[in-house]
């Protein structure tokens, strides 16, 4: 999603939002992730003013008030959180462990395929399809990518074929690598 993306080109307009439409953004936010409860004021402060950043190919970057990309989304799918943001708070998304061998394509943006799942060395949360998942890394700390799954975790664990998660934004990608736009 991200793999080609660049600030100065790929951003056509920012545009602040309503109030109206900042709460109903908010309320989204937290029938997603409930987890995020206690700390949503902490990422999208209710006295901020939000931003949305328009985007090519259908894709919005919800903005901050200090500018700091928080999530995104495609089209009119789910918000997902940006990896500065989940590395910050990375409790609120369903995690995926992928096996040593799985890093270097999950990081050239490459799809998770489900033997990387099921691999020894990886580790796999209960999710049903199209969840929002970080996909962790066996020995590393911080989440590789974020993805929405194209199957349950129990339809991957049968199957042991295919794509098993979409990967959508991934370390060093464009946005990862867009600076907080004023």
């Amino acid at each position: 999603m991200f793999k080609k993306f660049e600030e100065k080109e790929s951003v056509s307009s920012i545009q602040q939002l309503k109030s109206s439409v900042q709460k109903g953004i908010r309320t989204k936010l937290l029938e997603s992730y409930p987890q995020l409860e206690s700390h949503i004021d902490q990422i999208l402060p209710k006295k901020d003013s939000f931003r949305i950043a328009k985007c090519h190919d259908h894709i919005e970057v919800l903005l901050n008030g200090i500018g700091d990309q928080v999530f995104f989304r495609h089209r009119d799918g789910q918000w997902m959180p940006t990896l500065k943001l989940l590395h910050k708070f990375p409790f609120f998304v369903t995690m995926q462990q992928v096996d040593k061998g799985a890093i270097r394509f999950v990081l050239s943006g490459a799809n998770i395929m489900c033997p990387g799942l099921t691999s020894p060395g990886a580790c796999m949360t209960p999710a049903e399809k199209g969840t929002v998942v970080a996909i962790m890394a066996e020995g590393k700390e911080h989440a590789l990518a974020i993805g929405i799954t194209t199957l349950s975790t129990v339809d991957i664990a049968k199957v042991n074929k295919g794509v098993g998660v979409e990967n959508c934004h991934y370390l060093n990608d464009g946005l990862w690598k867009m600076k907080p736009l004023k």
